[in-house]
């Protein structure tokens, strides 16, 4: 068994902002009808992110600006580095789409980190994603459970941290060892009397391993 893990959401987590909105806002108003609509219990997670991923309409080399324009948590990048250093492994779990994570990371230049999210790519100028129903971790609603990965890894770790910000994350918090809780979690997270450490950003986290002797000393 290994030591350590913190996994962390990315939309609204790692990132300020959600991808979608970032599409809604520069090239598909319509999709805050949607956003509603899908708030509302309407339609599944997996159905509203297909419909605004797929309303881009861009070239690649503009989507692929947009997505290195997405704003990131500046604290985020030195605490995921701060975990490797440690010895701790670094997960991001997304129920968005890894299209997107996965150029933030090559452009962050971090290795290392291992994605779960629902599979994305990019094609006739829009993102699509890949969901097989066969997956090992597939879900109905998200395209991914989260916790199902979260009990998979733990399987590997003695003790698992988790990071999130809104309704995806409330799941895989109930399996793990600490957890991290910002912005609508927080409130979800107290309804359900699961136990949580409310946070701002990385800077709240960071301190709190850093006190708890999980981070080395800068």
């Amino acid at each position: 068994m290994k030591k350590w893990a913190f996994i962390s959401d990315f939309d609204g987590t790692i990132s300020k902002k959600d991808f979608y909105w970032i599409i809604i806002e520069k090239y598909y108003p319509e999709g805050e009808a949607l956003f509603h609509q899908w708030k509302n219990g309407d339609m599944k997670d997996i159905e509203f992110l297909a419909t605004i991923f797929g309303s881009i309409n861009q070239t690649e080399k503009q989507t692929l600006k947009d997505i290195h324009e997405i704003p990131i948590d500046e604290h985020a990048i030195p605490f995921i580095r701060a975990v490797q250093e440690a010895g701790g492994d670094f997960y991001i779990l997304s129920a968005g789409t890894d299209f997107y994570i996965q150029h933030i990371l090559n452009e962050k230049e971090l290795t290392n980190v291992q994605v779960f999210s629902n599979k994305g790519y990019f094609k006739e100028n829009n993102v699509h994603m890949d969901i097989d129903p066969n997956e090992w971790h597939f879900s109905d609603r998200y395209g991914i459970d989260k916790s199902v990965v979260i009990q998979h890894i733990k399987e590997s770790y003695d003790h698992v941290f988790y990071f999130g910000d809104s309704e995806p994350d409330s799941h895989p918090a109930k399996y793990a060892d600490t957890m991290f809780a910002k912005d609508a979690l927080i409130m979800i997270l107290k309804e359900q009397g699961v136990p949580y450490i409310p946070v701002r950003d990385f800077k709240d986290v960071n301190r709190f391993l850093s006190e708890e002797g999980w981070l080395k000393d800068e």
